[in-house]
């Protein structure tokens, strides 16, 4: 006996042959989607976490791009959509206070559009486990992309991390065994460009390798 295909959930919107999904094609149309997106192929959503309040995902408008592109050479039809992001080094009083709200905006994110599978971009402490715990309730296909970790900086011919390095610098400076103006260097040093925590900071790299399992 053949197996019956299964149909895509995607198709529930795009594929209806009635007003409902003639306005679902016409609307994302209105862009410039070709007709030939809607003829069945697996409709893949780009989760992105950009925010320029999120210091470590501030690179993700371009890592999208190529999510897209890959997306589209592979035969589908991605839609990128935002979803709640967690700076970790300005969010106050803590970023974990808003960790399980950023799930539920992933995860109401997912399940309430037209979506086959998802491929998710994080980064940071608790943006990581806030979409991986989202899309996981829905449980579609899914991928995980990660920003990626911060190289260490050189600092007078020394590495210097972003994470613990910071703690020494600043007792030092206290301690008055360098001066303020060196402090700065160091701290030029230590965030030299945008990527998530680097290797000294333990938390954002288990969060991030976890995801593989």
């Amino acid at each position: 006996m053949a197996t019956k295909k299964p149909v895509r959930r995607s198709v529930h919107w795009f594929g209806r042959q009635d007003i409902y999904g003639f306005i679902y094609r016409s609307w994302v149309r209105n862009r410039g989607v070709p007709n030939d997106q809607f003829d069945g192929r697996p409709v893949i959503g780009i989760c992105n976490t950009w925010s320029e309040l999120t210091p470590c995902n501030t690179h993700f408008r371009v890592l999208a791009e190529h999510v897209r592109n890959g997306v589209l050479e592979a035969g589908g039809f991605p839609l990128e959509f935002p979803v709640m992001s967690l700076g970790e080094t300005l969010l106050r009083p803590t970023a974990m206070l808003y960790r399980n709200l950023a799930s539920m905006d992933a995860e109401e994110s997912i399940r309430g559009n037209p979506l086959d599978g998802v491929v998710l971009l994080g980064g940071c402490d608790k943006t990581t486990p806030s979409i991986l715990m989202g899309a996981a309730s829905v449980d579609l296909p899914t991928i995980f992309v990660s920003g990626g970790p911060v190289l260490s900086g050189k600092y007078r011919g020394h590495d210097i991390g972003s994470g613990t390095s910071v703690w020494s610098m600043s007792e030092d400076l206290r301690a008055g065994k360098i001066s303020l103006d060196e402090f700065h260097s160091m701290r030029a040093a230590t965030c030299s460009r945008a990527w998530p925590a680097g290797a000294s900071s333990n938390w954002s790299r288990t969060t991030s390798g976890c995801r593989k399992f």
